[in-house]
C-alpha cells in the first residue's frame, strides 16, 4: 500500500471551494497537519456525534504560561492525538514559551507518518491568558 493511499485525502480546513468550483480537498502531509489542528481546536463535547472528539486545551487558557503548564499541555497533547490520529505515531511534544510574547506556548509536535520512516514536525501556538494583574 502506498503513503498517499494511507494517509488518504480530506477536506480542506477551513473549507473553501478549489480552483474548479468543487470542494477544496488536501492530501498527505497537509491532510494530516490539518487533522491534528482540528483534533487540538476542538474540545471535547462540541460534536454531538462524537462526544469525546478533541483536546482540553481551553482548560489551560487562564493559566501561566510556565514549566508546570508546559508539562500538563504537552501530556494533553500527546494523549489527545495518540486517540484521535492512528495515522501517526507521536515521537515528542515540546511545549516551550515564545521569546517575543510572554503570554504565548509554542507547542512542538514532532510525528513519524505510520508504515513510512519520515519525521515531521507541527508548530502549534497556544495563547494564555494568565491572572497576574495586569492588563494588556
Amino acid at each position: 500500500m502506498a503513503a498517499q493511499d494511507f494517509v488518504g485525502q480530506g477536506w480542506a480546513f477551513p473549507p473553501r471551494v478549489s480552483a474548479s468550483g468543487g470542494i477544496a480537498l488536501v492530501r498527505r502531509e497537509r491532510e494530516l497537519e490539518e487533522a491534528m489542528r482540528i483534533i487540538l481546536m476542538t474540545y471535547p463535547g462540541e460534536r454531538p456525534m462524537r462526544p469525546g472528539f478533541g483536546c482540553r486545551l481551553r482548560d489551560f487558557v487562564y493559566r501561566n504560561a510556565d514549566e508546570l503548564t508546559a508539562a500538563e499541555l504537552s501530556q494533553e497533547v500527546r494523549q489527545s492525538l495518540a486517540q484521535w490520529e492512528p495515522r501517526v505515531t507521536i515521537t515528542q511534544v515540546d511545549v516551550k514559551p515564545d521569546s517575543y510574547q510572554r503570554n504565548m506556548l509554542l507547542i512542538d509536535i514532532q510525528y513519524m507518518i505510520k508504515d513510512e520512516n519520515d519525521r515531521r514536525n507541527l508548530v502549534f501556538p497556544f495563547y494564555s491568558i494568565p491572572d497576574d494583574g495586569s492588563d494588556y
